[in-house]
């Protein structure tokens, strides 16, 4: 269960605004203990997909209940390293998937378009691969004409920098982090574009 918020099913997006609001859940449609449960029920399942697909929701962090920047180094795709220094100073999407993930290419094309929504307000996109070799990598940005770069995090070295708020087993999951880079929302399992597009630019206002 989300102990942050108890009541995270009934609470608007609106109100994790108001003061003293501190780390509030949207949940779209399932409780925090629904979506626990519903992750716990897909891992025991044994229906050989591979992954625990993630519910939807939307977690939103309150300024003053964020924690410390992510710190991570990793390495992309193309061979360039990436600190969390390049984090600074700009709002930053991170969507952990993989390949043969379903909800991953259902989502891919919104995530693009985002992507080119955004980037002339300085937000930038890293996509953080959990699972596959470089050509499968490269050959699903170029069936879903995918821009931005990916991590190549075989070595679950970005996914444990962000340890406790991706769950390793679920997959997609995409973390918006503020100018600080601090992790300012999320959301467990395929994003919803126009939920997505105002988490971003709920980041890029701050």
């Amino acid at each position: 269960m989300n102990s942050n918020n108890p009541n995270a099913s009934n609470v608007s997006r609106r109100s994790f605004l108001t003061a003293g609001g501190g780390a509030l859940a949207v949940v779209l449609g399932l409780s925090g203990c629904a979506k626990e449960d519903a992750l716990a029920q897909q891992a025991r399942a044994g229906d050989n997909k591979n992954y625990v697909a993630g519910d939807g929701s939307v977690t939103e962090f309150a300024v003053g209940d964020r924690k410390s920047p992510v710190t991570l180094q990793g390495t992309l795709f193309d061979g360039t390293t990436v600190t969390a220094e390049a984090f600074q100073g700009k709002v930053t999407v991170l969507n952990f998937w993989f390949a043969a993930c379903a909800p991953c290419r259902v989502e891919a094309p919104s995530l693009e378009a985002l992507h080119q929504e955004f980037k002339s307000q300085g937000v930038q996109f890293f996509g953080v691969n959990l699972r596959d070799e470089k050509a499968a990598a490269e050959a699903f940005d170029k069936t879903f004409n995918l821009t931005y770069p990916s991590f190549n995090d075989k070595d679950g070295g970005v996914l444990l920098a962000v340890s406790g708020l991706v769950p390793p087993g679920a997959v997609p999951t995409t973390l918006v982090l503020d100018k600080q880079g601090r992790v300012a929302s999320r959301v467990l399992g395929e994003i919803q574009k126009g939920t997505l597009k105002s988490l971003i630019a709920a980041a890029v206002a701050e």
